[in-house]
């Protein structure tokens, strides 16, 4: 397996190897941060994004499964551009936080085809949705 770069990396390499519990996974990821690619937009300025709404990459799995990607740090993505030139941008975030925007029924890759890769379905997605906080402001 190769080495964790990070903290959300070395929480992985746990996971894989049985040192936590799915539940204990689920909550210490919440707050750790991803790198989700995002559309570039066209005529843009550079370093200034006009709309207000990033659009993120979303694979369709095999079932039809809508699949959000995301990844550990930004430079886990630099293979993906070469398959998916439109998607240079990007955006660092809470887990918590793309958790809270996502649609239903979605699953998530994280890292994917990557040693230290992740994939949760629709059913995880949904319980890690179940511990995130009430939001007020929503």
């Amino acid at each position: 397996m190769s080495q964790p770069r990070n903290d959300l990396e070395q929480l992985i390499a746990s996971a894989m190897n049985g040192e936590i519990d799915p539940e204990t996974f689920a909550s210490r990821i919440l707050p750790m941060q991803v790198f989700m690619p995002v559309r570039d937009e066209k005529h843009q300025i550079a370093g200034f994004q006009s709309s207000t709404k990033a659009e993120p990459l979303i694979l369709e799995g095999e079932d039809e499964q809508r699949i959000l990607v995301l990844f550990t740090a930004p430079e886990r993505a630099k293979p993906l551009k070469a398959h998916f030139p439109d998607y240079g941008g990007g955006l660092l975030t809470e887990f918590s936080w793309v958790l809270a925007r996502m649609a239903a029924g979605m699953a998530i890759t994280l890292n994917p085809e990557q040693e230290l890769g992740f994939d949760f379905d629709p059913e995880m997605v949904a319980m890690m949705t179940a511990l995130l906080p009430e939001d007020p402001l929503q």
